[in-house]
Formats: C-alpha cells, sequence, structure tokens
C-alpha cells in the first residue's frame, strides 16, 4: 500500500518485490503462525548486519505495525501529517509541550493576580484616607463605613482572570444576600416525572438529592425540540441551561488545533452543558444535533440553588483522585471530567470478591481506596492498591472474567464504570488498554 511504501521509505528499508524485500518481509509478519526463526529469516536478505536485522524485528516493527494499523483505520485525508502527530503523541513529546504551555500560562495569572492585589491596596487606602465629614457622599450610608473590600467579595485565586464576567452575583456574602428562589415549575404527566427521575438518578449530580430536591428539580425542568444539524451550545459561550437527553443524539465537538473534532457522542439518559454551571466557566465545547431530539433543560438559577455545591464538591474529588490514575493522568482536563462524571463508588469488606473469574463481566473498576489482589483457580497472580484498575479484559474482549479479584484490606472503596460508560469514555484508551493486557500472567 501507500502507506506501507512511505514508512519504507521512512526507515530507507529496500522496495524492491524481492525475497527479502520489505514487502515480503510484511506479508511474511502478518502471517497466522510465524516461529522465531521465520521470523528472522524474512529480513536475511536485507543489506544490514545481525544487530540492525533484530533491531528492526524486536524494536521498529511493533511501532509501524501499530502505527499502519491507525492509519487504516482513521484513513486520515493527510497520512503524512496523520503519522507525524501520531509519533510525537507515541513519543510523549505533545504532553509535554502542552505542560509548558500550561506553566506559561500559570506564570501569566499569578503576575496579573499580583497587580489586583496591588491596586486592591492602594484603593483601600485611598478609601481610608478620604474625608468620612462629608455627610452628602455619605448619606446612602450613615450606618456604614467602606474601610476595604470584604473578603467575602474577593474572588479565590483560582478563578482570576479566568471567571465567567457576566456573572457577578454568585458570591454571596453579607454584601450580597443571597435571595429568595422561587423555582419555575413546567407541568408534567407522572410517565414524565418517573422517566425524568430515574435518569437523573444515573447522574453523579443528581443522585444524592434528598427526594423534595429531586422533585424540584424535575418540576424545574422544561421540554424544548432540537433540530437535526441545530447547534444547542458554542464552545467559549456562556453557559445558563444544562441538557437531559430524552430522545436523539447530540454530538461534541471541540476545536483542536484548529480542527473541529467530535470528543464525544452523548445519548438519551445524558447530560450535557453542566460544566459551564458547575463551573462558572465558557462553554468547554459545541453540541449539535444529529437528528430531531427532545432534550429538558435546566435553567442556571435552579442548578446553583439545589444541585451545585454538592456536584461540584463530588466532581472535584474524583477528578483530583483520577490525576493519580496512570491510565487517566494524561487525558485532558475535558475528558477527564466526563470520566468522573460516569463513576460510581462501591464499599466492600475483608474477603469480599468484587469479580468471580469465569463469570460474566459488565463493569470496569478503579481502586479508590484499599488492597485487593487477583487470583486464578488457587494462584494468586496480582496486587492492587489505590490509582490501580481492574475489570478492563472483560469488556474489551467481552468475554468471561479472567481472574477473581478480592478484598484483601479490612475494607475497600472502588469505583465502578458500567459497560456503555467505559465504551464511551475509554474508547480512544483502548489500544493502550489492550497492550498493558497483554502483559498480565
Amino acid at each position: 500500500s501507500e502507506a506501507q511504501a512511505h514508512l519504507a521509505c521512512q526507515v530507507r528499508i529496500p522496495r524492491t518485490p524481492r525475497e527479502g524485500s520489505f514487502a515480503a518481509w510484511t506479508a511474511a509478519r502478518r502471517a497466522p503462525v510465524l516461529a522465531p526463526l521465520a521470523k528472522m529469516s524474512v529480513v536475511d536478505g536485507l543489506p544490514f548486519a545481525d544487530d540492525k536485522k533484530k533491531y528492526i524485528l524486536d524494536t521498529l516493527d511493533p511501532i509501524l505495525e501499530e502505527m499502519v494499523s491507525d492509519v487504516l483505520t482513521e484513513v486520515p485525508p493527510q497520512p503524512l501529517d496523520y503519522m507525524i502527530s501520531w509519533l510525537r503523541k507515541r513519543s510523549g513529546l505533545s504532553s509535554v509541550h502542552d505542560q509548558q504551555s500550561l506553566q506559561a500560562r500559570n506564570k501569566a495569572l499569578k503576575q496579573e493576580l499580583k497587580q489586583i492585589k496591588s491596586s486592591i491596596e492602594e484603593a483601600g487606602n485611598a478609601i481610608k484616607t478620604d474625608d468620612k465629614g462629608d455627610e452628602e457622599e455619605e448619606e446612602e450610608d450613615d450606618d456604614e463605613e467602606i474601610d476595604e473590600i470584604p473578603e467575602s467579595m474577593k474572588k479565590p485565586e483560582a478563578q482570576m482572570g479566568r471567571a465567567r464576567q457576566s456573572v457577578s452575583a454568585e458570591a454571596y456574602g453579607t454584601w450580597n444576600q443571597k435571595k429568595a428562589f422561587t423555582p419555575p415549575s413546567h407541568p408534567k404527566s407522572d410517565d414524565q416525572k418517573d422517566h425524568l427521575e430515574q435518569t437523573l438518578l444515573k447522574s453523579f449530580m443528581f443522585s444524592n438529592l434528598e427526594k423534595k430536591d429531586m422533585e424540584t428539580i424535575i418540576m424545574a425542568m422544561e421540554e424544548v425540540t432540537i433540530k437535526a444539524e441545530e447547534k444547542v451550545i458554542t464552545e467559549g459561550d456562556d453557559g445558563d441551561f444544562l441538557f437531559v437527553i430524552e430522545t436523539g443524539s447530540l454530538e461534541c465537538i471541540k476545536k483542536i488545533e484548529g480542527t473541529d473534532q467530535v470528543v464525544k457522542t452523548c445519548d438519551p439518559g445524558d447530560v450535557f452543558g453542566e460544566l459551564a454551571l458547575l463551573y462558572n466557566c465558557p462553554r468547554a465545547a459545541s453540541v449539535v444535533a444529529k437528528g430531531e431530539c427532545v432534550c429538558w433543560k435546566l435553567d442556571r438559577e435552579s442548578f446553583n440553588h439545589i444541585v451545585k455545591d454538592a456536584a461540584a464538591a463530588k466532581r472535584n474529588k474524583y477528578e483530583n483522585f483520577l490525576k493519580s490514575v496512570s491510565l487517566i493522568s494524561s487525558i485532558d482536563a475535558y475528558e477527564r471530567s466526563q470520566i468522573a462524571d460516569a463513576l460510581i463508588p462501591e464499599t466492600f469488606k475483608k474477603g469480599d470478591v468484587i469479580v468471580r473469574q469465569d463469570e460474566p463481566g459488565d463493569k470496569f473498576y478503579i481502586v479508590e481506596d484499599g488492597q485487593l489482589y487477583a487470583t486464578k483457580g488457587s494462584e494468586r497472580v496480582m496486587d492492587y492498591k489505590s490509582g490501580d484498575y481492574f475489570g478492563e479484559l472483560a469488556l474489551l474482549k467481552n468475554q468471561p472474567r479472567a481472574a477473581s479479584v478480592i478484598v484483601e484490606s479490612a475494607e475497600a472503596k472502588v469505583l465502578c464504570m458500567t459497560r456503555l460508560s467505559f465504551s464511551k469514555m475509554l474508547g480512544p484508551l483502548q489500544s493502550l488498554l489492550a497492550r498493558q493486557a497483554s502483559t498480565y500472567k
């Protein structure tokens, strides 16, 4: 193929279709059964020393095979650009560049924060030295004098320079009292209420709500119909609603390196648009309907009064933990937040069997706390600690559990993900998981 020909040029392997050529080598390598001696014979005719031939077979071949496989799977219009990007990601250069870029932005934000603090101090000093006896200027504030900006009005340092500026009334304190809130109420049938409740209970943001609060949220949701190819959310805009999908599918699209790329598909029962409400930040991605959809939307004010604090605390907890999980730490913050949403906590006691060998499997697990071990028959084959994961083999290969996993510590906490969530959230990492699985006993 053209891709193989190009790769052959890159490693300077002869393309002439004779015995010992790159084409013959590739064809032989892909044979169903290949003994070690036969494998070496396909490079015997190449004009390289034995150590170079061994390097081709042991080191270069696996990389080329993986890259060619990905190229043929994606079939990019510009294969050369795709392969350059693939090699950069494979070598880890992209993550290094992203980290350096993040450090530069952090440095700029710290400098901006110093300037803001300096301005606040100057304003406070100016107020202190002002003439407090001027009755004409003070007649509206006879009972109080402003000596400095109250702490309750200052934004946390982490939000300096990036918070959503159009919503300034969300920091409540003695200077900005939280007003009495009357949530909207949109009529619904009993079937719609039951269906919405079952859907919301699957989302980490709503699953721990009190019954009264759940009823309030359900009544506050408004049904909306979205036309095919209609853009519901635009990346970078301010957000005032989140959505729960009743019917239809929508695509989440992010601009990556100047190109619009689909990063997630949302299906019935999924929640989207919640990031802007949780973190008071611009929309993280655009969302476009694939076909006609029916959704339930919830306004920002109802969300803030009833759901936000508990949901943000839980998501932050899981996101911080996921940074310590080697499998997930390398992905970007947006994808990590989506995985955090899909995790369901479970607790087990010493001796509990979380998964049992030869039984069907429909969950993927990450160890949050405690110690566990895996057995095959009577043999102990692996140990697990916080940050480790298991259960992916049954989902990757659609086969029964390959081993049993048992709790060794007095108590163990795990975060699990259903088969559907696993396929949607960890799809880009499945090749990495498959390679890691090949190292298991």
